[in-house]
Formats: C-alpha cells, structure tokens, sequence
C-alpha cells in the first residue's frame, strides 16, 4: 500500500469534479464495474491512465492530492523551447513569485549529475522558460523516468533551487536529490521524508510500483528543492 495515495479520496474527488452522488454513477463514467470501483478503494490501488484519460479537464494536482483547485491552472509559455500553453503540475508548500521571470533550462544528461550541473552552469544551458508568475529558481530540467508518475511523467520540466545545508529540508517536498552509491553515480526526483534509520533520508516515489529508499546522507552529492513543474500540451 503506497502510503502517499489515498484512493478513497481520489474517488471522493472524482465524483465531486463530476456532479456525482453516487460510486456507481463514477463507475459508469469510467467503463468500469461497480465492484472494480470498490476494489480499488479496498487494494487503495487505482487503474491511473483510465482515470486520468476520463479526467482530463480535472485538475491533477487537486484529483490526485487534494492540492490546488480543481480546474487546470495553465500559463502561456513563449521561448524557443517551448511555445502555447502549460500546465502548472506542482506546486510547493513556499510561495515565491514574479512576474515575467526568467529560468534558464538545463541539460541534465550531459552533466550526469547534479553536482556538476551547478558547478559548471553555463557548459549545460541550452535555452531560457520565460513564465508569468514563475518561482525563483537556480534553473530547470527535463524529467525522465516515471517514478513519480502521474504528478510527473518523462519529458515534463521542473523548476529547482539548491538547497545548502540539509538542515533546510522542507520534509513532505518534492527534491531533485544527486547521489553516489557503490561507485555509481544517480540522479532522482523524489519525495523526501524522515527516515528510521539514523543519518539518513527517505526517498519516497509516487508511483506505486517503486520501493522507497533509506539513502544515507553521506552519500548524498548535492540537492534541490522541486519549485515548478510543467507539461507540454501542445506539441506545435
């Protein structure tokens, strides 16, 4: 049981996004069986490309967490990189904004990791995200991977700052976490909770079907807290 899910909310919410009184009017709406509904809520499991496919004009943040609002909080975007309009995906607990701000987008992969991301800034920049409201930031990357499906899917961006001490850590927050584990190098965005064990944290994933993970703190290179997250919409 993935304790960051509640999937009994999920459904609560999902009628209430609908206008439905009942678990079998949802059920309906999905194509699904009323006992396959109720199954979900018991295993606190859910099938995550139906609904959000039957969702779509649902606020994701919101559905899934309980965050936000319930209709999409979207934004114009106009760079080289990326042109119409976003989505805003995540938002974290500290608000910072200004309009019109600037964040310039990095290349992650050809740095490997995020240590030598900030060390040498300007050999990965590839381009500027230029968003009305956006946090300050000390940069943004591409996602890969889908352990924090469906908050974040491959090819969204995020928007990070540098944490310096981890006596900063907001526990609960979102984190882009550099780390060095039997001589290999790793890069991960993940939750980030208190762990039992000592000198450590937890890094925890939103999707269901990824362990959480006891990493020692003397392993961890460099961190940054997750600020933004956006979605392509359109691909022109």
């Amino acid at each position: 049981m993935d304790t960051l899910l509640n999937v009994q909310e999920i459904v609560k919410r999902a009628k209430m996004a609908m206008n439905f009184k009942t678990d079998s009017e949802l059920a309906n709406y999905l194509g699904i069986s009323r006992s396959t509904l109720s199954n979900w809520c018991t295993r606190n499991s859910i099938d995550f490309p139906l609904l959000l496919e039957k969702m779509k004009d649902v606020d994701y943040n919101w559905l899934l967490v309980g965050k936000g609002s319930p209709t999409h909080q979207t934004k114009f975007c106009d760079s080289e990189l990326i042109q119409g309009e976003v989505e805003i995906l995540h938002n974290p607990k500290t608000v910072e904004v200004l309009d019109d701000r600037g964040v310039t987008l990095y290349d992650i992969s050809a740095a490997a990791n995020l240590k030598t991301l900030l060390t040498n800034k300007n050999q990965y920049a590839v381009g500027k995200i230029q968003i009305p409201s956006i946090p300050l930031c000390d940069g943004a990357v591409y996602v890969s991977g889908d352990s924090m499906y469906p908050v974040l899917k491959s090819g969204d961006i995020i928007g990070f700052k540098e944490i310096n001490s981890f006596d900063y850590i907001i526990y609960g927050e979102m984190y882009l976490v550099s780390f060095h584990i039997d001589d290999s190098d790793y890069l991960a965005v993940k939750y980030i909770n208190r762990s039992e064990k000592e000198n450590c944290l937890r890094l925890m994933s939103y999707n269901q079907h990824h362990e959480p993970m006891d990493l020692p703190f003397a392993n961890i290179q460099a961190m940054a807290i997750v600020k933004f997250s956006i979605r392509k919409n359109m691909m022109l």
